[in-house]
């Protein structure tokens, strides 16, 4: 697993739980690359959850999913346990608290940390429909309001998202490119494909004049990493769940005629 790994497995949880917080044990990111996790955590997508009310049960090699009970000894600690009743030589199990810490993510922390890295401010609506303001973005010919999403929106995540060695990036260009040419509704599921189709015909086009670092070349002139413009250009699956971007184009109002006194 590597960083892009790490980000597409926060994204994914994210997305299957719809407007829910997603949970990632301590176990679980212990096995995820520690920059990763570290970027992550730096850029607010992880942050510190409540305890774990169900776990894998620690009394035999089954590691059932059982839920936590908690109780107080006399000298008023709590301690954590399951109560095996599947087994005759388990009975209650004490819990380690490092099984039960965990972190968490959601669609309000993608678009809080979205509206930091393109140094937009959201408008404090919270979520309406399953979609997240995310601020409004300014291109070079207008302005439009960025949407964070679940499902059949421009721009995947994967696509406009990368996760390096120490940080969290944001294809910037790609929002505005669809700021400054917008597209209506029914051409919002096109988006991404045409982003792609771009790419991949630039791609071959550094192929066809044998450049040998063509990805190179191409995330430099997209203003991206290489790893961004490799997934990018992977062919995938269609996914039922993900978390998307929808750059909405401002509506502009008519001005009043002016009349003569």
């Amino acid at each position: 697993m590597n960083g892009g790994d790490a980000l597409a497995a926060l994204l994914g949880r994210v997305a299957a739980g719809s407007s829910e917080p997603a949970h990632f044990a301590e176990g679980e990111l212990a096995e995820w690359p520690a920059a990763a996790v570290a970027a992550l955590k730096a850029a607010g997508l992880l942050v510190k959850g409540p305890p774990a009310d169900v776990v894998g049960c620690p009394g035999c090699e089954e590691d059932c999913a059982m839920p936590v009970e908690t109780a107080a000894t006399a000298g008023g600690k709590v301690r954590a346990f399951v109560v095996c009743d599947r087994r005759d030589d388990v009975a209650r199990v004490e819990v380690p608290r490092d099984l039960l810490e965990q972190w968490t993510c959601s669609p309000e922390r993608v678009a809080d940390a979205l509206a930091r890295l393109l140094g937009t401010r959201r408008s404090g609506d919270g979520a309406a429909g399953g979609r997240w303001d995310v601020g409004m973005l300014k291109g070079a010919k207008g302005a439009a309001h960025v949407v964070l999403g679940i499902a059949g929106h421009n721009l995947a995540l994967a696509d406009v998202l990368d996760l390096g060695d120490n940080s969290l990036t944001l294809d910037r260009r790609a929002l505005t490119r669809c700021v400054d040419s917008p597209v209506g509704a029914a051409g919002d599921s096109a988006a991404r494909e045409n982003r792609v189709d771009r790419l991949r015909k630039r791609r071959n086009e550094l192929r066809a004049a044998r450049v040998r670092n063509f990805n190179q070349v191409l995330a430099k002139e997209e203003g991206v990493s290489v790893s961004a413009i490799k997934q990018a250009l992977a062919e995938k699956k269609p996914a039922t769940n993900w978390l998307g971007l929808s750059p909405a184009p401002k509506a502009t109002v008519p001005k009043k005629p002016k009349t003569r006194s």
